[in-house]
C-alpha cells in the first residue's frame, strides 16, 4: 500500500501564555526577558510553607477565550495537581485542571484555500502554570535553571482529533492565534514561546474508524516547523506500518535542521499523572452575571469583522480573509482606510507587498514597523498622482527600514511624480524616436506595444512620470504621426 491509502489524524494541545501583569499564583511579573531568576519569589520557587493564591485575571482571560471559541463555561471548576518530574518546576508537580476545566465543548470554524468550511471541535480550555526554563551549557558541563517563567499563566486549548492534514493544522492554529489577539488575552509571540503547540499525530487506513497509535511532538512554536513535522511524522508512521512494525506511543522531539523526529520518552496517559485536587486552592465558582459581563466586553471577532468588511467595503472573500487573519493587519487596515477612504487599495497593499516583505524577512504581522496612518498616507499620495505605484513600492521599502511620514520620504528622496505635460512630452518624443518598431507594431494592431513604450519612459524618468499621462500621450502622438 502507498501513502495515499492512509489518512493522518491530528489533535493539537495549544498552550497560550496570558498577558496578565503578574503570575498565576503570586505577584511576580510576567514580562519576557530579564536576568535569570529575577522574576521569582518563594511561591514560584516552591519554598516550604508558601501558599498559592489564584490570579482572578487569569480566570477572566480563560473565560474570554472560551466564549470566543464557542465553549460552554463551567460554573464550578477547580485546580488540580499534575504529578510528574519537571527539572525546571521546583514543586515537581504542575497546578493545572483535570476533570473540571473552566471551558468545554467548543469549536472553531476554518476555511481551506477553496473557501470550504470545516469545524474543529475543542474538547476543553483549562488554566495552568508554566514551567521554568533550562539553559544548557554549550560545553556540556551542565544546565542552569531559570525560574522567571515558572508560574506564568497559561491556557491550554485541547482539540478533538478532527484535523486531517498539516495544512488544516496550520489554518486552525492561525485562527486561534487571531482570535486570542483580537480579544487581547495574549501577545501570541511564537518566537517568545507565548503560543506553542503539542502536536499529536497518528495514521490509519482510509475508511477505518479505528484510531492508530499516536505520537506527540512537544512545545512547537513555529507554523513552518509544525507543518514539516506533521508531514514527516505521518510518512514515518506509514513506512513503519508497511514494514510490519508497530507504532509506539511516545513523546518525540522535532529537529528542525535534520527535518526528523527523535524519541524522548514514553508518552504518559492521564493515570500516570496521579491528578488530585490542589488542597491549597479553593474551588472556582462563576455566576451567570460574571460570565455575561465578560461576554459583553468581547470585541468584534474575526468572523464578524470579515462579514462587515465584505458588506461595507465590498472587499473580496479572499481580501477579507487575509485582512482579518491577524489583529495587527486589521488594526492597520482600519486606520489606513479611515485616512485614505480607499479600502480596496489598502487591502491590496497589505495582501501583496506588505505580506511579501514580511515573508522575505520570515516575520509575522506584529513586526510591521509603520502605522496605519502612514500606510493610509501612502495610498493617498498614489491616488492624488503625487507618486506612481512603482514609487509607492520604494516608499513601502523605506517604511519597513525607517518608518516616517511617506510625504517626508518622497521629499527627501526626490521621488515626487512628474505630471508636467511639457516635461512628459519631451520624454515621450525621445522614446518614440528610439523605438520605431514599437510604433509600427502599435499601428499594426499590437496594443501591447504601448505598454513597452510606457515602460521605456518610466525607465527614462526613473519611475517618476505619471503613467496615465504617459499612456494617453503616447497614443495621441502615434495617431498624429
Amino acid at each position: 500500500m502507498s501513502r495515499e491509502d492512509y489518512e493522518v489524524v491530528i489533535g493539537l494541545e495549544v498552550h497560550c501564555e496570558l498577558s496578565t501583569k503578574t503570575k498565576i499564583f503570586c505577584s511576580c511579573p510576567t514580562e519576557f526577558g530579564g536576568e535569570p531568576n529575577t522574576h521569582c519569589c518563594p511561591v514560584c520557587m516552591a519554598m516550604p510553607g508558601t501558599l498559592p493564591v489564584l490570579n482572578e485575571k487569569v480566570v477572566e482571560y480563560a473565560v474570554k477565550a472560551g466564549l470566543a471559541t464557542n465553549c460552554k463555561i463551567a460554573r464550578n471548576s477547580k485546580n488540580d495537581r499534575k504529578n510528574y518530574f519537571y527539572p525546571d518546576l521546583p514543586k515537581s508537580y504542575q497546578i493545572s485542571q483535570y476533570d473540571m476545566p473552566l471551558c468545554y465543548e467548543g469549536s472553531v470554524e476554518i476555511e481551506d484555500e477553496n473557501g470550504e468550511k470545516k469545524t474543529i471541535r475543542i474538547t476543553r480550555i483549562h488554566i495552568e502554570e508554566d514551567a521554568g526554563k533550562l539553559n544548557h551549557d554549550e560545553y556540556g558541563r551542565g544546565s542552569f535553571v531559570d525560574l522567571n517563567r515558572a508560574g506564568v499563566p497559561l491556557i491550554e486549548v485541547v482539540s478533538e482529533p478532527d484535523i486531517r492534514s498539516a495544512e488544516e493544522a496550520e489554518t486552525y492554529l492561525r485562527k486561534l492565534k487571531s482570535i486570542f489577539e483580537y480579544i487581547q488575552i495574549s501577545d501570541c509571540k511564537m518566537q517568545e514561546g507565548s503560543l506553542r503547540a503539542d502536536v499529536n499525530v497518528s495514521v490509519r487506513k482510509k475508511g477505518s474508524n479505528e484510531f492508530g497509535t499516536r505520537t506527540e511532538m512537544k512545545n512547537m512554536n513555529s507554523f513552518r516547523s509544525i507543518v514539516r513535522a506533521i508531514k514527516y511524522e505521518a510518512d514515518r508512521q506509514v513506512e513503519e506500518i508497511e514494514r510490519g512494525n508497530t507504532i509506539t506511543q511516545e513523546t518525540l522531539r522535532w529537529d528542525d535542521i535534520s527535518g526528523k523526529t527523535f524519541p524522548m520518552r514514553d508518552k504518559e496517559d492521564a493515570q500516570d499523572y496521579r491528578y488530585f485536587p490542589d488542597p491549597d486552592l479553593v474551588a472556582i465558582k462563576l455566576s451567570d452575571e460574571y460570565i455575561e459581563n465578560i461576554k459583553k466586553e468581547l470585541p468584534e471577532l474575526p468572523e464578524v469583522k470579515k462579514a462587515r468588511y465584505i458588506e461595507d467595503f465590498e472587499l473580496s472573500q479572499k481580501a477579507a480573509n487575509f485582512v482579518t487573519s491577524s489583529k495587527y493587519y486589521s488594526d492597520i487596515f482600519d486606520i489606513a482606510t479611515e485616512k485614505s477612504h480607499n479600502p480596496k487599495a489598502v487591502s491590496n497593499w497589505l495582501m501583496s507587498d506588505v505580506a511579501r516583505i514580511l515573508n522575505e524577512k520570515e516575520e509575522e504581522a506584529d513586526k510591521i514597523p509603520f502605522t496605519g496612518e502612514q500606510l493610509g498616507e501612502l495610498v493617498e499620495l498614489i491616488d492624488k498622482g503625487t507618486i506612481s505605484n512603482s514609487i509607492g513600492k520604494k516608499v513601502l521599502d523605506e517604511l519597513f527600514e525607517n518608518p516616517k511620514a511617506p510625504s517626508k520620504i518622497i521629499e527627501e528622496k526626490g521621488w515626487i511624480q512628474i505630471s508636467d505635460e511639457g516635461a512628459i512630452k519631451e520624454v515621450v518624443l525621445k522614446v518614440l524616436q528610439n523605438n520605431p518598431q514599437s510604433v509600427a507594431d502599435y499601428k499594426g494592431g499590437k496594443d501591447k506595444a504601448i505598454g513597452f513604450l510606457v515602460g521605456q519612459a518610466m525607465k527614462e524618468t526613473k519611475g517618476k512620470a505619471n503613467p496615465q499621462m504617459l499612456n494617453k500621450m503616447f497614443i495621441d502622438e502615434i495617431k498624429n504621426m
